[in-house]
């Protein structure tokens, strides 16, 4: 079995059992950038040969039910990606106590992705380069993943069901058609509840709309809860013209800010563009920071089954000689009932 595999059967296997966190907040880079310097491996001393296969467990070893997983985010202060940094170099707290980390990977693992695709009437100009980002987004994929497309203006569509086919998701948005207002909320809603679905451990949303929501029938702090309680990272891409360009709507002047807290809580980002051209690298750029994750595992010194949310934080043991490093996560999951 190759390691890659190894560790794709582990997370599986956890996910069916446990409750997964994701990496949180992280401020977005001033342009991102898709070449290679945007991955960088940052300890320079030799690995042992055997580190990645003693720390992560076989797929034949049984998993403890209450293991909590979290994908973590690392970046330098150029906001690139940091690779090669040891289970040594984390620390773990929920609820201000210290855990043992005692499962660490850092390899890519498949995900299962949904694309909530804004079509209503504002984006008829916005639509080529959009299509444009999700093919760029689609390139740092592998044959493991799976995805869907929810389309939505007056109401949310599943366009696409679940598939390994990603010309199914372009062939479709290469004849969609702008018109209608915005119900972002409702589309949110939908791809959260067809990641029910999924057949990989590690889920993620790609939002790509231009403004706030006005025709939805699920309330924001609807949402808001939905999100918190799943395990789906969240990146979103608002495509806001200047304040000065033209007079905006209420929805449209809170776009930025729903869409940041819709994702931030999840331990994803939101990206606001402002130029069209930059669409399609900051899809890319997010492609990218999905595959540079590390998976930290614990099991909680607290096991009581109350339901209750716990706050977890992580701490960078800062490598010698290296520049500041900074650490994205979620901030917490909600704890079993039983």
């Amino acid at each position: 079995m190759t390691r890659r595999l190894c560790i794709s059967r582990f997370v599986a296997a956890a996910s069916l059992l446990l409750v997964s966190l994701c990496p949180a907040i992280l401020r977005a880079a001033d342009k991102p950038s898709t070449d290679t310097d945007s991955t960088v491996e940052i300890i320079s001393r030799p690995k042992r040969p055997d580190a990645k296969q003693q720390d992560v467990p076989r797929s034949d070893i049984r998993v403890d039910s209450n293991l909590v997983l979290i994908p973590v985010t690392v970046t330098d202060p150029l906001n690139r990606f940091v690779t090669g940094l040891d289970r040594e170099n984390f620390r773990v707290f929920e609820d201000k106590s210290e855990q043992k980390v005692t499962h660490f990977a850092s390899e890519d693992a498949p995900l299962s992705v949904g694309v909530v695709f804004d079509i209503s009437g504002s984006m008829g100009s916005k639509l080529e380069k959009s299509r444009q980002a999700v093919t760029q987004f689609f390139k740092t994929a592998n044959p493991e993943d799976e995805f869907f497309l929810v389309e939505f203006n007056d109401r949310p569509q599943l366009a696409v069901d679940f598939t390994t086919r990603l010309e199914e998701i372009q062939n479709r948005l290469t004849f969609t058609q702008s018109r209608g207002r915005t119900a972002l909320l409702d589309a949110v809603y939908m791809a959260m509840h067809n990641m029910k679905k999924a057949k990989n451990p590690r889920k993620a949303l790609l939002i790509i709309s231009d403004g706030g929501d006005n025709s939805s029938r699920y309330t924001e702090s609807e949402v808001k809860g939905r999100v918190r309680e799943a395990d789906v990272q969240i990146y979103a891409i608002g495509i806001f013209e200047p304040v000065a360009n033209r007079g905006r709507t209420p929805e449209e002047m809170a776009g930025p800010s729903l869409l940041s807290e819709i994702s931030e809580q999840t331990g994803g980002r939101s990206f606001q563009v402002d130029n069209l051209n930059e669409l399609p690298d900051v899809a890319a750029k997010i492609g990218v920071e999905l595959r540079n994750q590390y998976i930290l595992g614990y099991t909680p010194t607290n096991l009581e089954p109350d339901g209750k949310y716990r706050k977890v934080q992580v701490k960078l043991v800062q490598p010698r000689g290296l520049p500041p490093l900074r650490a994205s996560w979620r901030l917490g999951y909600y704890a079993p009932t039983q």
